[in-house]
């Protein structure tokens, strides 16, 4: 056996202890076969993957996130005495109302009341749900943000994505299970996209920021540069030295590591995405009709386009769910120009999506869902803009189980806050999982002593808007 002098003590300590040599002979080829199947347990082998809790209506999720707060009284909640009182005093002291300056009519066999400023989502009403009551805790970007995506504003907790990978797992190991395409960098940044006390493989793999656009994020180092067999053998290597770390000390209590684990299988899930990912981030295998259908090729929407287009290629070639960013929507002034080119830039490539998911007959099992962290003031800001209002706003879902062409929640005549039928975050995420399959109850997750769930103590499916 080697071993190393201690050149304070003077004598000879062996580098690795009789324990670790007998725990490392006794159980190695358990410890592979182990590692084998929780490695495929979870990247979500589709002949291993855990099993949803009743037969679901959705198999995968798209989340359009609209970050910094839509103002919903002007795109989806039509509010006629507000435009009729234009100018009058504001709930707020100091504050006077600000009628929207577009025109809302209504669309589809429901007769939802859609704004001009979406025309292209307008003529795909029947298939929208529109939630028009929604509220959220804190008027307040970072808190609300994280709140959306993880339940909780005051604790680091596994997102939404993390949740629905853990409990359905993956269909294609060869691709990450849940994909985040450019999230912001602010608002709870790898938060609103990370595992939490969920094992690291259940994060999102984020491709791009919100910094640039999606068409100068792709990957390039997914590109072979070397013979597959050397890969293998340099990752063999470094994969042996991970392992060795994970074992370092000799100690039982050194077998299982979280953050090495997650390490090892990351680097695992690297080396197979070249098999695939290439392709599926090649728009140009696109017909030039559909890349025109998402707006792509247009200034204005081309880059939401792209990255709507890459969430319908991502979730045909097996990921589970895929996150798009969009922002930035946080209109204290300038609504008027503001508020015209957000929905310019997401309008068309958004409907183009539901079209394309629908004409591909994926929509039935797919659940789309456009959402924003809040709402905004009926009265005006500095003039020409709207403040923050966590006390109502809009979202709309799409296909995976519920009911197009209705609207549900009510707000006040000026939309400050919901009525009638509002629903919470939590609300929303146990309906979401509901139609993929999971009970929000019993999802859960040891950790610290207790079980924990997405929608802690709250939440109550949404059951009237399920098809």
């Amino acid at each position: 056996m080697k071993s190393s002098t201690n050149s304070l003590c003077g004598h000879v300590q062996p580098l690795v202890s009789r324990r670790a040599i007998l725990q490392s002979l006794s159980c190695g080829f358990g410890w592979l076969a182990f590692s084998d199947l929780a490695r495929r347990s979870l990247a979500g082998d589709a002949s291993s993957g855990p099993e949803p809790h009743f037969p679901p209506a959705a198999r995968r999720v798209i989340f359009l996130c609209m970050r910094g707060g839509p103002s919903h009284v002007d795109t989806l909640d039509y509010k006629p005495k507000l435009t009729a009182d234009d100018g009058k005093p504001g709930r707020r002291a100091g504050t006077q109302l600000l009628g929207s300056p577009w025109k809302f009519q209504q669309h589809g066999q429901g007769g939802l009341w859609i704004s001009e400023l979406l025309p292209h989502l307008a003529g795909q009403a029947d298939k929208l749900c529109m939630l028009n009551a929604m509220h959220t805790d804190v008027p307040a970007h970072p808190q609300a943000v994280l709140q959306m995506h993880t339940g909780t504003a005051r604790f680091v907790r596994p997102s939404l994505g993390a949740w629905t990978l853990y409990g359905l797992g993956s269909t294609n190991e060869n691709l990450p299970g849940f994909i985040t395409i450019t999230p912001p960098s602010g608002f709870g940044g790898a938060q609103n996209y990370g595992s939490g006390f969920l094992p690291a493989s259940y994060q999102a793999t984020r491709l791009g920021s919100d910094r640039r656009p999606i068409s100068s994020a792709i990957v390039p180092n997914l590109r072979r540069s070397q013979a597959i067999e050397d890969q293998r053998t340099e990752l063999d290597l470094l994969q042996r030295f991970n392992r060795a770390q994970r074992l370092r000390g000799g100690s039982s209590r050194d077998i299982q590591q979280p953050e090495i684990d997650g390490l090892i299988e990351s680097f695992e899930l690297g080396f197979r995405m070249q098999a695939e990912l290439p392709q599926v981030l090649n728009l140009d295998e696109e017909s030039a009709a559909t890349q025109r259908l998402y707006g792509i090729g247009e200034s204005t929407t081309d880059d939401f386009g792209r990255k709507c287009l890459l969430a319908r290629r991502m979730i045909e070639s097996g990921v589970r769910f895929v996150e798009v960013t969009h922002g930035n929507w946080d209109h204290h002034f300038n609504l008027k120009t503001g508020l015209e080119s957000s929905c310019q830039s997401i309008d068309k490539p958004a409907a183009g999506l539901l079209a394309d998911l629908h004409s591909r007959g994926l929509l039935k099992d797919t659940l789309v869902i456009w959402s924003g962290e809040f709402g905004r003031t009926p009265h005006a800001q500095r003039g020409d803009g709207r403040d923050h209002n966590n006390e109502s706003f809009s979202c709309w879902m799409a296909g995976g189980g519920v009911r197009g062409g209705i609207s549900y929640g009510v707000s006040d005549e000026y939309g400050y806050e919901g009525v009638e039928n509002r629903s919470s975050i939590h609300d929303w995420h146990a309906t979401i999982l509901h139609l993929l399959g999971l009970d929000h109850q019993r999802l859960t997750f040891r950790y610290a002593g207790r079980d924990f769930r997405l929608t802690d103590v709250y939440g109550h499916v949404i059951r009237d808007i399920l098809a």
